[in-house]
């Protein structure tokens, strides 16, 4: 095992001779890197026709050298390379392994802006195509062909059923209590506090029990799945699961979207009650209302219309928090800085959407009466 140089007239010669294996001579090396670095030099010649046996540092070495003769443009050949070690030399640096510069291209208003709406118009038509997939996903369970593992379902039940209900409670009393004392305020100019009972009931029953509940779970539940199909993504478990032939949406986005569908609706509940509880606190000790009178007036004005409005309210807003999620976990970049945006633009997005839903359906309800 031999590395040896000599330089003469500007040019250096560098030989490898014997067996190259787990070279560990750490003074020839920066001997011969020394040498280079400080001589003015036009040519390199590697000379490697004595080599016998050869693993990975000589790999490295060559390389170096080859990599500084290009900073100084020095000229270099090799001679007498096995076959082998010049493919491995040639590949590396066959790649470019520098990132593209980032070029800002200022088009024109009006070409801009086409060009915000084509891709704004691509990026609808890819959410359409995931719900339309995920429909059709909805449809194989009913019949009993969905590819997806009956522990999933209950893994993300568990997830998004009993574990919520500490924060879903705790916001819900809050808010109902908040809302007892806005209410009170008003209402006692007119001398009416009592009616403060029916004002929580009826608002937190029809809609703010179901939107409450909607924000807690698209920031806890929907951020999750966002996160976890991220990282699936990023580890290229996704791939794997593609070139195995098992739908995506069967597999990942149906137990998630199926399991939230069935327990908004009785988060919505426990947060409608809980609502009631708080603005009864309000009622019965800072307002002097007896609890008989506040059940009165409450028990009045709870209508099972108003009930099942907000229940309706509850299973729209799961499948909008769990196709947000799962839609920006599946379509995440393949990098841990993309799981945080794919995280954001998901709880982001479910929450406009439960906003621009909310809005249609109170309209609609509005014209059926209800």
């Amino acid at each position: 095992m031999e590395l040896s140089h000599h330089i003469s007239r500007q040019n250096m010669t560098v030989t490898f001779c014997g067996d190259f294996v787990n070279y560990t001579d750490d003074k020839a090396k920066e001997s011969l890197y020394d040498s280079f670095e400080h001589t003015p030099l036009q040519s390199l010649d590697i000379d490697c026709t004595g080599l016998q046996k050869w693993d990975s540092t000589l790999v490295v070495i060559i390389c170096e050298l080859i990599k500084e003769a290009k900073k100084k443009s020095v000229t270099f050949q090799m001679t007498g390379f096995p076959d082998s070690l010049k493919r491995l030399v040639d590949l590396a640096f066959s790649v470019n392994r520098n990132p593209p510069p980032h070029e800002d291209i200022s088009l024109p208003w009006l070409e801009g802006l086409g060009s915000w709406g084509v891709s704004r118009w691509h990026a609808f038509c890819k959410g359409i195509e995931f719900i339309k997939q995920t429909f059709a996903s909805l449809g194989r369970m009913f019949i009993g062909k969905a590819v997806f593992r009956r522990v999933d379902f209950l893994f993300a039940l568990e997830d998004c059923s009993y574990k919520a209900i500490a924060i879903v409670s705790v916001v819900s009393f809050m808010v109902g209590l908040i809302l007892a004392f806005v209410g009170a305020i008003q209402l006692r100019i007119f001398g009416v506090e009592i009616y403060v009972a029916s004002l929580v009931a009826i608002g937190m029953t029809r809609i703010m029990g179901a939107i409450m509940t909607g924000i807690i779970m698209s920031g806890r539940t929907g951020a999750s799945y966002a996160a976890t199909i991220g990282t699936m993504q990023v580890n290229e478990e996704i791939d794997a699961l593609r070139t195995m032939g098992i739908p995506v949406t069967d597999f990942l986005v149906l137990p998630r979207i199926s399991s939230l569908i069935i327990t908004m609706p009785i988060l919505t509940m426990l947060s409608d009650f809980m609502g009631v509880l708080g603005g009864a606190a309000v009622g019965v000790f800072m307002l002097d209302i007896s609890v008989e009178e506040y059940w009165k007036y409450t028990y009045a004005a709870l209508k099972i219309h108003n009930f099942l409005v907000g229940l309706f309210h509850g299973f729209i807003y799961g499948f909008v928090i769990a196709i947000c999620g799962c839609y920006y976990g599946v379509n995440c970049g393949r990098n841990a800085d993309s799981v945080g945006v794919a995280t954001t633009k998901a709880v982001v997005s479910s929450i406009v959407w439960m906003i621009l839903v909310t809005g249609l359906m109170t309209v609609i309800f509005e014209e059926m009466g209800l």
